[in-house]
């Protein structure tokens, strides 16, 4: 399968996803809020679609020491709640980039809800050709994201590419470990649309060869394996929204391939790691 055919598929994915702009301002309004009474510290409650909430924003904005002159480009950006976090707690601007309209269209609409329209924006753009000019931004981020994205070394040149001299690339991922098996990749291709998944080795490899520097890798996956059984139990008490939306077969596919997904990092096949990289001055 080309790289094409696996980011179509990747994109057709989110635009299926069992949390989505609509299902957040649902939770919003099921609680008393008006959208005209919609903030951060309120909307951040419920669209940190990645693991851990709000505390692992917090942890990455101190790794890469986030201040307010920062330009933040948040790779694979999704419905956008770490990009409107950061800005609203630090006060930088951030430019999130994502393969797929749909979230491009729901992020924008959650942002304008949050009032943070002059300090958050959303390109719809490819991470492997990034619409954006050579050293624009000081901090690149991603969670949970790179492990959807095929050629990671083309992934990390075009991060280092944007980056300005002395800019920090700060990105927790989904990580092999040896012993995963072809038959278990072609699953969670096909189920999670995860994609030529890298391990901590490669990631420095791949890193060192576009010139970044490694600053510091921190092992996550005792947390994750936690966080994860619990999301897949969240997914799950999401059930009657997703048939509703989606139908029966959806929600049965999905829910069969996160317990394989889960089931990995209980048996010690899958990692997850923060890593901090820089680029020369």
């Amino acid at each position: 399968m080309t790289h094409d055919h696996r980011l179509q598929a990747v994109e057709q994915f989110y635009d299926f996803h069992p949390l989505s702009a609509r299902q957040i301002f649902d939770a919003v309004a099921a609680r008393g809020i008006t959208r005209d009474d919609i903030s951060e510290s309120i909307l951040q409650e419920h669209d940190q679609d990645h693991y851990g909430g709000t505390a692992a924003v917090d942890r990455l904005m101190a790794q890469a020491q986030v201040n307010s002159g920062d330009r933040v480009l948040d790779v694979c950006s999704g419905l956008g709640g770490p990009a409107r976090y950061i800005a609203w707690k630090t006060g930088c601007h951030v430019t999130g980039l994502d393969l797929t309209a749909s979230r491009v269209d729901g992020a924008t609409e959650l942002t304008a809800a949050a009032k943070l329209g002059s300090q958050v924006r959303f390109v719809h753009g490819n991470a492997l050709a990034m619409p954006f000019p050579d050293a624009i931004f000081s901090l690149a981020i991603g969670q949970e994201a790179f492990a959807h994205i095929p050629d990671k070394p083309r992934l990390v040149g075009e991060i280092a590419r944007v980056l300005r001299p002395g800019g920090r690339l700060v990105y927790s991922d989904i990580l092999h470990r040896p012993g995963l098996t072809e038959v278990d990749r072609t699953r969670l291709f096909d189920g999670m649309r995860f994609s030529e998944i890298a391990s901590v080795d490669s990631y420095s490899i791949f890193l060192r060869d576009v010139g970044l520097a490694i600053v510091r890798i921190v092992d996550l996956t005792d947390e994750w394996t936690r966080i994860l059984v619990e999301r897949h139990a969240m997914y799950r008490s999401l059930e009657a929204q997703t048939v509703a939306r989606l139908g029966r077969e959806h929600f049965e596919r999905y829910d069969q391939a996160y317990a394989h997904f889960v089931g990995l990092y209980r048996t010690g096949m899958l990692a997850g790691a923060l890593i901090h990289a820089r680029k020369p001055d």
